[in-house]
């Protein structure tokens, strides 16, 4: 089997592993409910912390961003070309925020992102990890430090000198998960986005 053919096949699979809807089945065996009929309608780790709790939202939040880890390790030990296993990641990515599973609907990608740069580059994860820690505890608002983490994140590939493939990847990642909060940024804007620590209503 070619080289080539191999990479469709692992990023298919990717992207299949990457739909599994965490938040939603965690919220349904936690508490029962259907997390897409409260709070913001999200999947993701930020309304299942307001609307189910802290320790349903570590487990999603775990379980997540080992949608992006998992799949970059198995790609790892098959290629050697970095380039391959970046793509191998954002189509984890691609399946959280479009699951094939919830009718392409998804989660806005933050955790599995973080979960696929942990296998890639320790370091820059490191950095990016403390910037949201920052802006989250000045403004309180978890989508205000995951939209500015995306948008460090090429420019730390590029301050760390990564491969150019890693900066032009990296754009198209930042530029998914920016675009999967745009109803974040709208409510943002208007003042009526959630803080940490606000139950969702």
């Amino acid at each position: 089997m070619s080289i080539f053919l191999q990479g469709i096949i692992v990023m298919g699979l990717a992207y299949l592993f990457g739909s599994i809807p965490f938040g939603l089945v965690v919220a349904k065996v936690w508490a029962n409910i259907d997390i897409r009929e409260h709070g913001s309608g999200n999947i993701g780790v930020s309304n299942v912390l307001r609307t189910v709790g802290i320790v349903p939202a570590i487990i999603v939040l775990i379980l997540d961003a080992g949608k992006g880890l998992v799949p970059v390790l198995f790609a790892k030990q098959i290629f050697t070309n970095e380039t391959i296993w970046l793509l191998v990641g954002i189509c984890a990515v691609i399946g959280h925020t479009w699951s094939l599973f919830l009718n392409f609907k998804g989660g806005r990608g933050v955790a599995t992102a973080f979960g696929m740069f942990i296998s890639l580059s320790p370091k820059v994860i490191i950095v990016l990890v403390v910037l949201w820690i920052t802006v989250l505890m000045i403004s309180r608002y978890i989508s205000l430090a995951s939209i500015l983490a995306a948008v460090a994140l090429p420019i730390f590939l590029i301050i760390f000198k990564f491969p150019i493939s890693y900066f032009i990847l990296s754009l198209l990642l930042s530029s998914l998960v920016i675009y999967r909060h745009r109803p974040n940024i709208q409510r943002l804007l208007a003042g009526t986005e959630h803080r940490i620590g606000e139950k969702a209503r």
